[in-house]
């Protein structure tokens, strides 16, 4: 059991990446990365909802018709998203207000939807709760390595302290919007290098084909008229 959850978060994290490899939930990614603390506790929310609601959606899966399957999924993250949004406005009411809608728009997000859809549903509690996990920790590492070069170089600061002298020049590039498709786009340009792909994982041998020995032996039903 032990290798087999180290396998999903190896999945979920590094090999089938749902930011760097899938390119899904950029919205977010690009949204609220200006800051590393956005970008903390955004993945945080993720990484709750993802993994409870893989963990009901697997708990029912075979009480779920298979036609509204997708219904009750989006019901189900709702649900854990709005826990999720009733916790900050109360407990961290200035972080709900930075994150604004994006909070609400988890309930989009396709990295949940699609660890429902292709995991949950098909297999064990546990084993969908942790691979939910996976998949939020894989944004997190996203979030917050944008976030981190975001935060640094547009502001000089990281978490909200400084880290460099008055002499920084900060880069208002990298707190505007195309500043977060760029280092975006660098990350997954990166990952892409180094991450194996599935092509590369399974390398398949073509041979040639010799038309002229091929014609030779190939045989005319009936023999020649």
């Amino acid at each position: 059991m032990t290798k087999e959850i180290g396998k999903i978060f190896y999945i979920g994290m590094l090999k089938d990446n749902p930011v760097y490899r899938q390119i899904l939930g950029i919205c977010s990614a690009l949204a609220v990365t200006n800051l590393m603390i956005n970008s903390l506790f955004m993945s945080l929310g993720l990484i709750f909802v993802a993994s409870f609601s893989s963990l009901t959606v697997s708990m029912i899966r075979q009480h779920i018709p298979r036609h509204i399957r997708m219904m009750v999924q989006t019901l189900i993250i709702s649900a854990y998203v709005i826990i999720v949004d009733i916790i900050l406005r109360a407990y961290f009411p200035s972080m709900s207000i930075a994150l604004g809608p994006y909070v609400g728009l988890i309930i989009t997000n396709c990295i949940i939807m699609g660890r429902c859809e292709s995991f949950a549903q098909n297999n064990k509690p546990l084993a969908s709760f942790f691979d939910g996990m996976a998949a939020g920790l894989g944004y997190m590492t996203v979030l917050l390595t944008v976030a981190f070069f975001r935060e640094f170089l547009g502001f000089g600061t990281i978490f909200g302290i400084a880290v460099v002298g008055d002499w920084w020049t900060n880069w208002i590039f990298m707190i505007m919007p195309p500043g977060a498709f760029f280092m975006l786009g660098i990350l997954i340009w990166v990952a892409n290098s180094f991450i194996p792909t599935k092509e590369q994982d399974k390398e398949i041998e073509i041979k040639p084909i010799d038309i002229n020995k091929a014609s030779q032996e190939t045989v005319v039903p009936g023999g020649a008229n």
